[in-house]
C-alpha cells in the first residue's frame, strides 16, 4: 500500500513538472509607441535611420550612441527632441531579440542610411490633435455631402452630414 502511495505521489509530481514546462510566457512587457509602425506585434526593436537610433519596445527605451558608448533612456534624447517620430521611417528588426541591437549598428547604417523610406508607413496611432483621414463622399444626384472621419486612434469615429441648401428636405435650389 505504501508503494502505491509513493508511486501516486511521484506520478503527480512528474505531471506537475511537465505541465509547468509546457506553459508559454509572453515577455512583451512594454507596449509599442503610438508612432510605431502598424502591423508588427512580435518585434522588440525599431531602428530609426534618420537619427541612427534604436527603440526597445519591451523596455520603452531609446538607445543611442553618445560619446562612443550606447546609452538607454526612457525619454527622447535632447538631440532628437525636434525629430518627428510619426513621419520618420522605422525599420522593424524582426530577426533580433537579444539585449544589444546596436551590435549590428554598422550593418544597419549601411543597409538603412539616413533618408531611407522605401514605402509609406502607417503608424499605430496618430499625432496628438490629428485625425487619421477624412473622406468626402459626393453623390451626384443629391445635394448631400457626407464626410466620414476614419478612426482617430482614441476609440472614436466621427460622422457629419451637411445639407447644402435643400428646400423642404427635397428638390434642388
Amino acid at each position: 500500500m505504501k508503494t502505491l502511495k509513493n508511486f501516486t505521489i511521484c506520478l503527480l509530481l512528474i505531471t506537475a513538472v511537465q505541465a509547468s514546462a509546457q506553459v508559454s510566457v509572453n515577455v512583451n512587457i512594454g507596449a509599442a509607441p503610438a508612432w510605431g509602425p502598424a502591423g508588427y506585434t512580435e518585434a522588440r526593436y525599431y531602428y530609426l535611420p534618420d537619427v541612427a537610433m534604436y527603440y526597445d519596445i519591451n523596455r520603452s527605451e531609446y538607445i543611442y550612441l553618445n560619446n562612443g558608448g550606447w546609452v538607454r533612456t526612457a525619454t527622447v534624447p535632447v538631440a532628437y527632441r525636434n525629430y518627428n517620430f510619426y513621419n520618420g521611417y522605422k525599420v522593424v528588426l524582426t530577426d533580433y531579440s537579444g539585449g544589444t541591437p546596436y551590435r549590428y549598428y554598422k550593418t544597419h547604417c549601411v543597409k538603412y542610411p539616413r533618408g531611407y523610406h522605401p514605402i509609406a508607413q502607417r503608424t499605430i496611432g496618430v499625432p496628438p490633435g490629428h485625425y487619421r483621414s477624412a473622406r468626402v463622399v459626393h453623390r451626384p444626384h443629391h445635394d448631400v455631402v457626407v464626410i466620414k472621419h476614419a478612426h482617430d486612434g482614441r476609440g472614436r469615429g466621427h460622422g457629419h452630414h451637411h445639407d447644402h441648401g435643400r428646400k423642404n428636405g427635397h428638390g434642388r435650389h
